[in-house]
């Protein structure tokens, strides 16, 4: 009665390399998309960055021409 109760647990243990084998494939699948969209969000950064910039630049051009159109108050 003994080894027939113990066999089950027997049975468990020896599955656990297998499921560990598994759970490394799967968080090794994970870091790699959780990579990916850190590489996405860090594109996005910096054409954020890039549109900044740009309309620092449009900013400056539309003073200049108001400038030399008289259309602000010096």
């Amino acid at each position: 009665m003994a080894e027939q109760s113990g066999r089950p647990i027997r049975e468990i243990l020896a599955g656990i390399p297998s499921r560990l084998g598994r759970m490394k494939l799967d968080i090794a699948d994970i870091q790699s998309r959780l990579s990916h969209v850190a590489v996405a969000i860090a594109q996005r950064l910096l054409q954020v960055v890039e549109l900044d910039g740009r309309m620092d630049r449009f900013d400056e051009r539309l003073a200049r021409i108001e400038r030399r159109l008289d259309l602000i108050d010096a």
